[in-house]
């Protein structure tokens, strides 16, 4: 706004003392001050109140002046109700360094002249960033010279004073101001997608407003610009594939003008995640085609035909991929109603993005398919992992998840499970039909432990916990019952430690010194706890297959 709006408003009371030529000047804010030299707060166009404290003669006056010239603000205006009249030394300074003084009628407040300031601006400027996103949403929709997110995000930044981020759904920070401090942590983003998606699950409309330590942000939902109305589908649809806008500020009492108008920013970032999808389209289908070879029992020379086809748009720029990795992961809801394979689709194409990357497209090297409620990824390792064996390689099932399990247990709420499983490494189109059968065992395996978000890996197909998930209640319960009930109930009469003292002996493979060594016992004394063991179980731990029954039971409880 400019400074003759200001004393057009009778009702601000106030009274040009100096600077008539300089009325067109840009007011950008304002800041009431007492401070000798308040430079330090000062960023420029602001208008200044302040009651005179500061001036203890007429000496004073110039070097306050000067300073808030130097800083660049928009004018003075000072207050009569502690002082009376402004002091000449005052206005005489103001004429000096050209800054347009205001007197302040008493009967005036200064937070009614700040409040008016800043509604007025705040309003100038919405309309303004207002228009710009529109122009910038007609430019992106057109063709990429927008600029993407980010440029929208600095925009909301410097007109609106607003710090906003977009996040996927598992917490990944996708755009972010440039200009306008740090970017958030990996932990505050997981954070705050999982308040987004707790919200999202209960139905509320966005914005969701949460307060994460002492600072407040209101979330709001971006959802596919071609997507039906919000009130016509199941939330379960797309909770776990729809970004989010994050802004630093409590939207409570905003009026509607600002909310519609981060409604539109929403929508214009829709823009860009709908060309995302687009791009991700022949990633999706030449995934279709391999995993249908695959299945079909192709001849290997067509799959690694298709393969050769494939590498140069999953890997551009670094040839054909010596290793392929298979994750199969299935996205399952109560009730049955919901679809979950395009939901396992699009949380695979997300999760396997490596987390310490940002953008909309970080080198989506991906492909994946989906059929019913599972999703398929085939993931191609570059020429770096093949060097090695392929053993510690490419993706681990115990890392998959562990940043975003967060997000997704608030999304899954009570009704959801996601399940991952992760074969090991193939050199060639031969083995990937038994890397798929690798990742649904693992799929399986993880399937059979409790909790809404598990993974498992090729490593634990070749062990006993390959066994163990698929022994049913009725035969786990009785076999750990009839080894181990008679060591637990002595333990509660005699507080003799006998199922410790078990588990130590098993893990030192039977070692009585290292037992002894572990437990800080005597080697008498576990001799004495190992008798008392096969005594009340009738088996000898000297044979391996007890030593074995005993490990099993003790993994089943």
């Amino acid at each position: 706004m400019r400074l003759r709006a200001l004393l057009d408003t009778d009702a601000l009371g106030l009274k040009l003392l100096g600077g008539e030529d300089e009325l067109d000047r840009t007011v950008r804010g304002v800041m009431t001050t007492d401070l000798r030299d308040p430079s330090r707060y000062l960023a420029g166009g602001e208008l200044v109140l302040t009651g005179l404290a500061w001036r203890r003669d007429a000496a004073d006056s110039e070097p306050f002046v000067r300073i808030l010239a130097q800083a660049g603000v928009a004018a003075l205006a000072a207050g009569e109700a502690e002082l009376g009249p402004v002091p000449e030394d005052l206005v005489a300074a103001c004429a000096k360094h050209r800054l347009p003084l205001f007197a302040v009628h008493e009967s005036v407040a200064f937070a009614t002249i700040t409040e008016h300031v800043v509604r007025q601006v705040s309003g100038e400027r919405a309309g303004d960033l207002a228009a710009v996103v529109d122009r910038h949403r007609r430019m992106m929709t057109s063709g990429p010279a927008g600029g993407g997110p980010d440029v929208v995000l600095d925009l909301l930044g410097s007109d609106l004073d607003l710090r906003a981020w977009v996040l996927s759904p598992t917490g990944r920070l996708i755009a972010g101001p440039k200009t306008s401090g740090p970017v958030l942590g990996a932990d505050l983003c997981a954070k705050l997608a999982a308040e987004h998606l707790a919200a999202a699950r209960t139905g509320r409309r966005g914005p969701h407003r949460v307060t994460l330590g002492s600072t407040p942000y209101s979330l709001f939902p971006i959802r596919s610009t071609g997507r039906a109305p919000q009130a016509s589908r199941d939330v379960r649809e797309t909770v776990l594939s729809d970004w989010l806008l994050a802004v630093e500020a409590d939207a409570g009492d905003w009026p509607e003008e600002r909310l519609d108008l981060l409604q539109g920013v929403t929508q214009l970032i829709a823009v860009e995640r709908d060309r995302r999808d687009a791009a991700r389209t022949v990633r999706r289908r030449l995934a279709q085609e391999v995993l249908e070879l695959v299945q079909t029992g192709a001849a290997p020379a067509e799959i690694a035909a298709r393969l050769r086809v494939a590498a140069p748009v999953l890997l551009p720029g670094l040839g054909a991929a010596p290793h392929w990795q298979v994750v199969v992961a299935r996205v399952e809801w109560d009730g049955g109603e919901v679809e979950g394979g395009p939901v396992a689709q699009s949380l695979l194409e997300e999760i396997l993005v490596d987390p310490l990357t940002t953008g909309p497209e970080p080198s989506d090297r991906i492909a994946v398919a989906h059929t019913g409620d599972e999703a398929i990824a085939l993931v191609p390792l570059p020429a770096v992992s093949a060097e090695h064996d392929g053993s510690e390689e490419g993706i681990l099932a115990d890392l998959l998840l562990e940043s975003v399990r967060d997000p997704l247990s608030a999304g899954l709420d009570d009704d959801g499970r996601v399940t991952l499983g992760v074969s090991a490494a193939v050199h060639s189109a031969e083995g990937l039909r038994g890397a798929l059968e690798e990742a649904r065992h693992a799929r399986r395996v993880a399937a059979a432990r409790p909790g809404r978000v598990c993974a498992a890996g090729h490593q634990e197909l070749a062990s006993h916990v390959l066994l163990l998930p698929f022994v049913p209640d009725d035969v786990r319960r009785a076999f750990t019952a009839r080894l181990l009930d008679p060591l637990r109930d002595y333990d509660r009469r005699h507080r003799a430690e006998l199922i410790p003292t078990l588990e130590a002996f098993l893990d030192c493979d039977g070692s009585w010194t290292r037992c002894a060594t572990r437990l800080h016992l005597h080697v008498n004394t576990l001799r004495y706890r190992v008798g008392r063991i096969e005594q009340l179980t009738s088996r000898d731990l000297s044979r391996l297959e007890d030593k074995l029954d005993f490990f099993l039971a003790l993994r089943m409880s």
